[in-house]
């Protein structure tokens, strides 16, 4: 009643196993799961909302998409945008790393030199931002 059989008939039992779900909202994989989806979706739909953009009402000179970028409103999408597509990057990566890299010492400076590295890329990104707000 309490376990199951094993093969041979041997009628010992064997204890039971309690059912877990394969990803616990306790744990840091289904956070990092969810955050992989919001930002995959925001980036998708910012790229169909920059693609219709330029189709429909493409910048003619550099004046004019220096206007359009320091708009606030485009100008903060733009800063979501970034902040998502870095985040979206240091998910996978750094599951890529924990799965694929094994010596835990190795794994920390490669993780270290990538969170440095998107760090750089965000502050490259802000500076760029910042300069074409009015």
């Amino acid at each position: 009643m309490g376990g199951r059989r094993r093969g041979g008939g041997g009628g010992r039992r064997l204890p039971r196993v309690p059912r877990r779900p394969v990803v616990s909202r306790r744990t840091h994989g289904l956070r990092g799961w969810v955050l992989q989806r919001l930002t995959a979706l925001y980036l998708a739909l910012f790229l169909v909302y920059l693609l219709a953009h330029l189709i429909l009402s493409p910048p003619g000179s550099v004046r004019a998409w220096r206007a359009w970028v320091g708009d606030p409103l485009v100008n903060s999408a733009w800063a979501v945008f970034f902040a998502a597509l870095l985040m979206h990057a240091w998910v996978g990566v750094r599951d890529v790393v924990m799965d694929y890299v094994g010596p835990a010492g190795l794994r920390l400076g490669v993780l270290f030199a990538l969170g440095l590295y998107l760090f750089a890329l965000g502050y490259w990104a802000l500076v760029v931002l910042l300069a074409a707000a009015p």
